[in-house]
């Protein structure tokens, strides 16, 4: 800026503005795993239903026929869903087992 006999100039300015773009961004659905209770021993079937009805909300009903599954098959899928959720509720179901000293087995594999 300069200035003259109290005449305030500016020099010449020029406004650039930036050509508008559009990020193309792509979001994928998270990827969805299976929640697998393993048969043992030890576990109690009481535990099984316990744990599938307070970390899964089944009904007692639908818990006791997975239970069973569990039981007949030696595994069962008990829930699909986001990885983030099945891990954690593989382990709340594992803290639960270990805190009433069942060694009950929780699985996460990719649904296909």
């Amino acid at each position: 800026m300069s200035t003259e006999n109290d005449v305030i100039t500016k020099p010449d300015t020029e406004v650039i503005t930036p050509p508008k773009t559009r990020a193309k961004i792509q979001v994928r659905p998270p990827s969805e795993y299976k929640v697998i209770y393993l048969n043992d021993e030890v576990t109690t079937m009481n535990f099984v239903v316990d744990s599938l009805v307070t970390v899964f909300d089944y009904t007692e009903d639908t818990a006791h026929g997975i239970t069973e599954k569990i039981h007949a098959d030696g595994f069962a899928i008990v829930a699909v869903l986001p990885y983030e959720i099945a891990e954690q509720k593989g382990i709340e179901v594992t803290v639960m087992a270990r805190n009433n000293s069942f060694p009950l087995q929780v699985t996460l594999e990719p649904a296909d």
